[in-house]
């Protein structure tokens, strides 16, 4: 006999309470296997595939797409141990890459009977054909994924970002009809809009801009209300209660960083990956809180204790379709700039893509904020909560500059540190500032904490 058994929304990790379904990966009636992706959600720290720990027919789905469910609410049942469920009922595991190594298998649709399994309908009796049965003759198709027309039929549609399916999907825009403009017929986000955009009648000569699409909103007398929810409600949340807890302070100087660019130039051009600004600034950052460690750290107000890390997790802000977001780069005192680089662009592209996982966005304790790729020259940012302190670095620019003593042309640069007055004074953030400029101005500097 076939046993039905409620799959609930895991905890996703990292206090997450809540996650909205963006897209489901499987019907009703379909056989799933052990961790297959069953759903894809969206919290307020990225975009997750939720596996199934059960193997077998999916009997119901609970919440359409766009739903918000509380951590713990029924996702679907899954009739597991009957003819079609030649799986383990379960594997205990949560999210995708958290648990076995094997690859999830192909879902098939079960065919429709007379009496078709659905939400709160009757399981297949021993007088129907058995699921398994019926799956000689079905169609395969990857799980979560459209057929392409033509001769990619049986393949995926070349779409990577989970952002460009669901503003095709929420445009009902066909994306087996498109051809993408990505390298091996990628299908890009200008792509979808551009195709919206010929289904309205605009110019068609160039394809639009990538912009972001407006959140859902709803107007009213006197103006228009949107949601905070998702990524920006969680980051309204969180600059929040920063302002409200950590008395911060902000201090600055000017410094000149034309030896920093010409010695990135010499490393680059020694051959072997390229260094990144980003990741020796970085570098930078490691050294100075090595020696300035107060900056390292959190305050714990139910003990009313000041507590310091011994690892530095860096994260760096990091501006996305989705909004703003901050990877961190876990133990980056202990990498060099050229891992620093590798760590840096693999969370860049996690980002742009939406496919940071939880993990991916917790647990820093210092914050590098690159605000220069802007265009602007300063800034007074509001700590990332919990930690103590951050960084910014604004644009590099040619300025006038007294150097040895004679006017020049130099590569300047502001930098700005905000950080908690309760972890030390003044004269301690001074001093870490003053460190960092220090290294910006003469990088051999640094070779005094290797």
């Amino acid at each position: 006999m076939a046993q039905v058994l409620e799959f609930k929304l895991p905890d996703l990790g990292e206090g997450l309470t809540e996650a909205e379904i963006v897209r489901w990966l499987v019907q009703v009636g379909d056989v799933v296997a052990v961790d297959q992706p069953v759903v894809e959600v969206e919290t307020a720290k990225a975009m997750v595939e939720v596996p199934c720990p059960y193997g077998g027919v999916v009997t119901a789905r609970f919440g359409d797409e766009g739903t918000e469910l509380p951590v713990g609410a029924p996702l679907l049942t899954v009739a597991v141990g009957g003819p079609a469920a030649d799986e383990d009922t379960g594997s205990g595991n949560v999210l995708v890459g958290y648990g076995t190594g094997a690859a999830p298998a192909r879902r098939r649709r079960v065919r429709p009977t007379d009496r078709p399994v659905s939400a709160g309908g009757p399981l297949p009796s021993a007088g129907q054909p058995a699921a398994a049965e019926r799956l000689a003759s079905a169609g395969t198709v990857t799980a979560g994924r459209e057929p392409v027309a033509g001769a990619l039929s049986d393949g995926p549609v070349p779409v990577i970002s989970p952002l460009v399916r669901r503003l095709a999907r929420e445009n009902g825009l066909d994306l087996r009809q498109l051809t993408g403009s990505g390298p091996d017929g990628l299908i890009l986000r200008a792509d979808v809009e551009y195709a919206l955009k010929a289904a309205t009648g605009p110019d068609l000569r160039m394809p639009p801009a990538v912009a972001q699409p407006p959140l859902a909103a709803t107007t009213t007398t006197g103006g228009t209300r949107i949601p905070l929810k998702g990524i920006r409600g969680a980051v309204a949340d969180k600059l929040s209660r920063s302002r409200r807890e950590i008395p911060d302070a902000t201090c600055w100087v000017d410094a000149d960083a034309t030896e920093l660019m010409r010695a990135r130039a010499a490393m680059n051009a020694a051959g072997g990956p390229k260094i990144s600004l980003l990741a020796l600034l970085a570098r930078i950052c490691t050294a100075a809180l090595a020696r300035y460690p107060e900056l390292n750290s959190t305050v714990d107000l139910d003990a009313r204790e000041i507590v310091r890390l011994d690892q530095v997790h860096l994260g760096f802000a990091a501006q996305t379709e989705r909004g703003l977001v901050v990877p961190v780069v876990r133990d980056a005192h202990a990498k060099d700039a050229e891992g620093l680089t590798e760590q840096f662009a693999r969370l860049t592209e996690a980002a742009r893509t939406g496919t940071l996982t939880p993990g991916d966005l917790t647990g820093g304790t210092f914050t590098l904020n690159n605000y220069g790729v802007f265009g602007v020259d300063g800034s007074t940012p509001i700590i990332n909560h919990p930690e103590a302190a951050m960084l910014g670095v604004g644009r590099i620019v040619p300025r006038p500059w007294v150097h040895e003593g004679e006017l020049a042309v130099r590569q300047v640069v502001q930098l700005s540190l905000t950080f908690d007055h309760r972890v030390c004074d003044g004269g301690t953030a001074g001093g870490f500032l003053r460190y960092v400029a220090d290294c910006v101005e003469q990088p051999a500097v640094l070779l005094r904490s290797v």
